[in-house]
């Protein structure tokens, strides 16, 4: 008996030991700007729900104990970001001032959430993904610089023709079919360098919404998919600095209030001017020049508790040459440059009439202007072809929020200025000014969006979007006759519009529905359906349009693309929502899709209708999607079937027809696809990331003979896009360290180490034929054939 309690009492006194040894945590939160306590705030301990001691009293205070060992504690309250801290084994004691910071939009612990799923966001709409940017940043990345769009590719329904591709596909549509925004500004070119970077500095992105399915009623102008950037709104409290140096680009960003608590402004800035690097990494480059300079501004004036005043402005500068020639008329040249510049600026007021209603009203002004410039042998002297996109804008809306509802409505006026071409001889003698005809026209368009959850389990979106279209003079437009083909030989006559005068109108009512019903706490299924119509495009005969690819509105002969969309979807979570699955189906026909007769050509082209041929599109797939969102371990998975198919079939002469009037593949056509990424964390100094890449090759041309005429060889074509490149695939690889000595201190830095193609993967970008000594062979382009290894560092203060 007396061993029985001597073991009893070595087991308590073991057991008090133990506890002894453990972890006290106590604190305060806090809300940053007011240092008002925030009662009821939760406390997540190792990615568990809830744990039993951890409250948080009125006072916002809060104490408990742990075990000893390694934890990671989360604190959150609703309306503001989320604090994490990470605790080594052996520390006893820790005080926390916990210091929350109002926002919007922050996902912590999050790294993609399907909106409308997630309790904690409202919409019931599907196919609507929120990107976390603090995930992007970790994945590995191309010469170390973080990449939106492509690291947007490792998502389901979205691709691209490529590695170097100016812009994305999403759901079977064009580049210039998905809309992106930056702060309500349009982006007509969201590329550096021909497609190897994505523009915007990162370090300004606060929050990237992307909508593949259901598309809110508040935009318009695109029939495929929206890329919603929001940038970041500048610090009120304190000066803070970040930046950062990659092999590619140097980045700076200065934060700093100007009034504390009223008003704030930020100037960051990125640029590339590396390019000797190029030769190093692959010897085809040594005739190569890109650089690229960029610079985002934004401030924000509280003027009072009821009003806000926001300014922002973008500006991109990029130039490219090359030593391989354009095909400008009558120009005998060395080598060729191109160059664009983006110019973006908003205006927004918001007025907060009550708690519960406000109203915003924006001006906007984005300009794209491209350029071409080709160096005279004979004299240098450069002949250029200059072109621009013009687009002003000003919309208000009011947005209301009663219980259980989210009612906006609102009216755009658009208007749009494109410059297809002007070709500047300078002093050159052998080449004419030409000057292609301006194009104008204005959009008026009013919505409605409203929200309603009528119960735990039912939810409904519902939005109504009516857009009028309208081109205007001065213009001419010819007629045709409308049993031929539309060319020079089938001009009927032409009629004359004055300045200002509608030329062609279109329009119509877009609706737009998004249904969610909740089996259960951790299961729904949602449906939804878009009509959505495109009145301005892109017209390029390449897979991919180039930086000056033209832009082309709707007119009397090219009529506005319209598509019709329908979506469902099945959503779950497991394991108190660290997991969560999604299967996305849609279905899409597009009609009056733009696609090029046999042999067009677009340059300096008068009348571009006589290059066109308009039909319809259909793309349907599957997407499934497995994600861990917390943990030590993130990260996903995902498999997409996908299939985007078009037919050419209204016209009356062959011409006019593609492979016969058949369906064919289009270019972004990729039936199977593959993603998944991997995002370790060691310990508070060290994590890794791996990402991997599969698709089905695209789709492209060959000849199905040659034809030998007076000695020269010339390819013949049968079917459109009858074969594919070889299959894609690639694994990619970072890692992160963060310095831990910095960690207590103003200046906070790491290095990212990665490499991007890991096992050297030759993927074919596209494929070409040359002919040599009367035989010609097929022969593929690689655009990144060897593994890319870089380092960067990032530092905020």
């Amino acid at each position: 008996m007396k061993r029985l309690y001597f073991l009893l009492l070595l087991i308590i006194l073991t057991t008090v030991g133990a506890r002894s040894q453990g972890l006290t945590i106590t604190g305060t939160v806090r809300d940053s700007a007011t240092l008002a306590p925030l009662p009821g705030a939760s406390i997540v301990i190792d990615y568990r729900k809830s744990w039993s001691e951890a409250k948080v009293d009125d006072k916002g205070n809060f104490s408990f104990n742990l075990p000893s060992g390694d934890h990671v504690i989360v604190i959150r309250h609703i309306g503001y970001g989320s604090f994490k801290k990470y605790i080594e084994e052996g520390t006893r004691k820790i005080n926390l001032d916990v210091l929350l910071t109002t926002t919007s939009s922050q996902l912590e612990e999050v790294i993609i959430t399907s909106k409308g799923f997630d309790q904690t966001i409202r919409q019931p709409i599907l196919g609507a993904l929120q990107i976390n940017i603090k995930t992007l940043e970790k994945l590995p990345s191309a010469f170390g610089e973080l990449d939106i769009l492509r690291s947007l590719q490792m998502l389901p329904g979205v691709s691209s023709v490529g590695e170097a591709s100016n812009g994305v596909n999403i759901r079977g549509g064009t580049t210039d079919q998905t809309l992106i925004l930056l702060d309500d500004t349009p982006i007509f070119n969201p590329t550096h360098m021909f497609g190897l970077f994505s523009v915007i500095p990162p370090n300004t992105v606060n929050s990237l919404d992307l909508y593949k399915g259901n598309v809110p009623a508040r935009f318009g102008g695109r029939v495929a998919s929206v890329l919603d950037i929001s940038t970041k709104n500048p610090n009120l409290e304190k000066l803070k600095l970040s930046g950062g140096i990659s092999l590619v680009s140097n980045r700076l960003m200065v934060d700093a209030p100007i009034i504390k608590g009223k008003l704030g402004i930020y100037i960051a800035g990125r640029g590339a001017f590396n390019d000797f690097i190029l030769p190093k990494l692959d010897k085809r480059l040594n005739n190569i020049r890109a650089k690229f300079g960029e610079l985002s501004t934004k401030s924000f004036w509280r003027v009072n508790e009821r009003n806000t005043i926001t300014l922002m402005g973008y500006y991109s500068n990029d130039y490219f040459k090359t030593d391989l020639l354009t095909n400008l008329p009558n120009v005998v040249g060395d080598d060729t440059h191109y160059k664009h510049i983006t110019a973006n600026s908003s205006l927004r007021w918001l007025h907060v009439i009550s708690p519960k209603l406000n109203l915003q009203t924006s001006v906007i002004f984005a300009r794209y202007a491209p350029e071409i410039g080709t160096a005279e042998k004979e004299n240098g002297n450069v002949v250029k072809l200059r072109s621009s996109v013009e687009q002003k804008q000003v919309k208000s809306n009011i947005n209301y929020q009663p219980a259980n509802h989210k009612f906006e409505t609102g009216l755009i006026a658009t208007s749009y200025v494109i410059r297809p071409g002007t070709l500047v001889p300078g002093l050159s003698k052998s080449v004419n000014y030409i000057s292609t005809p301006t194009e104008r026209a204005n959009e008026i368009a009013w919505y409605a969006d409203d929200e309603i959850n009528f119960s735990k389990n039912l939810a409904l979106s519902v939005g109504l979007r009516y857009s009028r279209f309208m081109a205007i003079g001065k213009s001419v437009v010819r007629n045709y006759l409308s049993d031929q083909p539309r060319d020079d030989f089938s001009v009927v006559d032409s009629t004359v519009y004055g300045n200002g005068e509608v030329s062609k109108s279109y329009g119509g009512f877009e609706p737009r529905i998004g249904l969610r019903y909740a089996l259960n706490d951790h299961i729904s299924l949602k449906f939804g359906y878009n009509l959505m119509r495109q009145y301005i495009q892109v017209v390029s005969n390449t897979a991919t349009p180039i930086p000056t690819s033209r832009w082309k509105t709707s007119d009397t002969h090219i009529k506005p693309q319209i598509s019709n969309l329908f979506t469902a979807g099945y959503y779950q979570s497991f394991n108190t929502d660290i997991y969560e699955m999604s299967v996305e189906g849609y279905y899409r026909v597009a009609n009056n899709i733009i696609d090029y007769k046999p042999g067009a050509d677009f340059l300096l082209q008068q009348y571009p209708e006589t290059q066109l041929v308009q039909g319809r599109n259909k793309s349907y797939g599957l997407e499934l999607m497995l994600t861990k969102k917390k943990g030590n371990v993130k990260g996903w998975a995902n498999y997409t079937f996908a299939r985007s198919l078009n037919i050419v079939n209204e016209g009356a002469e062959p011409i006019e027809l593609v492979n016969r009037g058949g369906w064919y593949p289009a270019n972004y056509d990729k039936p199977h696809s593959f993603n998944a990424s991997l995002d370790l964390t060691i310990d508070s100094h060290n994590s890794f990331g791996f990402t991997f890449a599969y698709s089905t090759g695209r789709p492209y041309t060959e000849p199905i003979g040659f034809i030998n005429y007076q000695n020269n060889i010339y390819p013949f074509y049968d079917k459109r896009n009858n074969k594919r490149i070889p299959d894609y695939h690639r694994l990619d690889f970072a890692w992160n360290i963060y310095n831990p000595s910095m960690k207590n201190r103003k200046w906070q830095g790491h290095w990212t180490f990665s490499v991007y193609n890991l096992y050297a993967r030759k993927n074919a970008y596209s494929v070409f034929f040359k002919t040599e000594n009367a035989v010609t062979k097929s022969y593929q382009l690689n655009i990144f054939a060897t593994p890319i290894v870089s380092v960067s560092y990032n530092f905020v203060l």
